[in-house]
């Protein structure tokens, strides 16, 4: 049986959860740690004490984004590593359809990386190196990997595509539009990687 968390993890648990939301809807520039501590329900001076500050906390939102997307990633190529010698297509689809699931339950992820593309956070250097391009490139390599005809440069232009196409709709959150927007990122992922069949 799992003991409740103590007070002042549920504490830090409640702020940060604040602050992904408020950074994902405003920015990290368009955030105040008052308007974080509001939030949480808590007093600036007490979110001071629990997480240091603004940066602090910002730091601590975008490492769990990306442990999140990464375990979601990781999932997804091991399925696809599995499926791509029988039918490569059908399995860069339900690739594609793993990753926008993992955008639609966590929406939260997409916005604040295209808060970062927006050029929010700008004095945080150095997160799409630490995070973005190596798990970019773990899916690159898996593609190039499996799929005997598609260059590098192909494959990390179709996954760009795939990001900026995914996030845009995740922003969105058009729900009755999610069955047409599958279909669609279906299509545009055979496409990119040239599993469509066309010359």
């Amino acid at each position: 049986m799992t003991q409740p968390p103590s007070p002042a993890d549920a504490s830090r648990e409640r702020i940060v959860a604040a602050a992904t939301a408020l950074f994902a809807e405003h920015g990290y520039d368009g955030t105040t740690t008052r308007t974080i501590a509001g939030a949480a329900g808590l007093n600036v001076a007490t979110v001071a004490y629990h997480v240091g500050g603004k940066a602090d906390l910002y730091r601590e939102v975008m490492r769990r984004a990306h442990e999140a997307e990464q375990a979601a990633v990781g999932a997804a190529l091991a399925e696809f590593a599995r499926e791509a010698p029988a039918d490569p297509a059908a399995a860069a689809a339900a690739f594609a359809d793993r990753y926008l699931d993992f955008c639609l339950a966590q929406p939260h992820v997409p916005a604040l990386w295209m808060r970062r593309w927006l050029s929010d956070a700008a004095e945080f250097a150095g997160l799409e190196e630490q995070y973005t391009r190596p798990l970019l490139e773990s899916v690159r390599d898996a593609l190039t990997a499996a799929l005997a005809e598609l260059t590098p440069d192909r494959a990390e232009l179709a996954l760009w595509t795939v990001l900026w196409t995914t996030h845009g709709f995740c922003r969105s959150m058009i729900r009755a539009q999610v069955p047409r927007f599958r279909a669609h990122l279906r299509a545009l992922v055979l496409r990119e990687l040239g599993l469509d069949g066309a010359p």
